[in-house]
C-alpha cells in the first residue's frame, strides 16, 4: 500500500496519475503539515478517486495541545467527518511523553467510522512499544512511523519490531514514513515485512512569477519565496512499480 502526503490539489493529482492507493492531505508540508482547509479537501475530492485521510494538526511544533488547540481538532475531526472524508490523521501526547488517552479517546469516539492513523507523535513519544498497544486499544488503523529516528532507514530496527509484535497480535498496521524513495522501499521489501509506505516524492519548481522582490519574506527568511513543492509523478510511479514487482515476485512463488 502506497500513501501520499500532499497539500495542494496539483499534487493529489500528480500521486494519482503516478499509483498511488490513497492522499494523506494536509498543509504546509514544509513543516512537517498542519490541518488543510475545507476548500483543499473539497478540491482534491472532486479531481482525485483516491481515498483521503486527512491530517489534523492545529500548529506546527510538539503534540501537547491546549484546551483550546484540542477544541480545534476535535471540531475539526466533526467536520471532515462531515465532509465525507475517509479517515483522519491525529496524535495526542501528554508532558511525560506518553500518549494522552483522554483526548485521544474523544477524538476517536469524534471520527465515527472514519479509519484512523497514529502519525508521526509517536516518534517523539516515550514509551513506542506502550503506545503502539495504546494504538491497538483505541482502534486504530495504521502507525504511522520513522521508527523514531529521522529517517526510516535508520529507523528500521524499532520498524522490524513493532512489525513482528503486529503479526502476532493483529495490531495497527505500520507504515514506514520519513525518507521514503523507490529504493528505500525495494531495501525495506528485502529486508521487513512491512507493506505500507508513506511517502510525499517532493520536488521544487520554479514559479511563474517573471516579476520578483527577493528582498522581502513571507514567512521565513531562508525559503524561497518564488519555490513551489509538488509530487512528483514520476517518482510515484517508481514506487508503485517496486511495491508491483514484489507482489508479482510473491505471487509467483505461490
Amino acid at each position: 500500500m502506497l500513501e501520499c502526503c500532499v497539500d495542494s490539489v496539483e499534487s493529489a493529482v500528480e500521486a494519482e496519475k503516478g499509483g498511488a492507493d490513497r492522499l494523506e492531505l494536509c498543509a504546509a508540508l514544509m513543516i512537517g503539515g498542519i490541518s488543510p482547509g475545507i476548500a483543499l479537501f473539497e478540491q482534491v475530492r472532486e479531481r482525485c478517486a483516491l481515498p483521503v485521510r486527512v491530517l489534523l494538526r492545529p500548529r506546527f511544533g510538539d503534540f501537547l495541545y491546549s484546551r483550546y488547540e484540542f477544541n480545534i481538532l476535535r471540531r475539526e475531526v466533526e467536520i471532515f467527518r462531515e465532509k465525507g472524508a475517509d479517515g483522519i490523521v491525529i496524535g495526542c501526547l501528554m508532558q511525560d511523553g506518553n500518549l494522552d488517552m483522554e483526548q485521544m479517546r474523544e477524538l476517536t469516539g469524534a471520527a465515527g467510522n472514519m479509519k484512523i492513523t497514529l502519525h508521526r507523535a509517536f516518534d517523539v513519544c516515550a514509551d513506542p512499544e506502550r503506545a503502539y498497544e495504546q494504538a491497538g486499544e483505541l482502534g486504530i488503523d495504521a502507525v504511522l512511523t520513522s521508527g523514531q529516528k529521522s529517517s526510516c532507514l535508520a529507523g528500521m530496527p524499532l520498524l522490524k519490531k513493532l512489525s513482528g509484535i503486529q503479526q502476532k497480535t493483529g495490531g495497527p498496521k505500520i507504515m514506514a514514513g520519513a525518507g521514503v524513495t523507490p529504493d528505500v522501499i525495494r531495501q525495506f521489501l528485502a529486508e521487513t515485512d512491512i507493506t505500507q509506505y508513506h511517502m510525499s516524492a517532493k520536488k521544487t519548481i520554479d514559479s511563474a512569477m517573471r516579476y520578483r522582490k527577493d528582498s522581502v519574506p513571507m514567512g521565513l527568511p531562508m525559503m524561497d519565496e518564488y519555490s513551489l513543492i509538488r509530487t512528483d509523478g514520476q517518482v510515484v510511479a517508481e514506487a508503485r512499480k517496486a511495491l508491483d514487482e514484489r507482489e508479482a515476485d510473491r505471487n509467483a512463488r505461490r
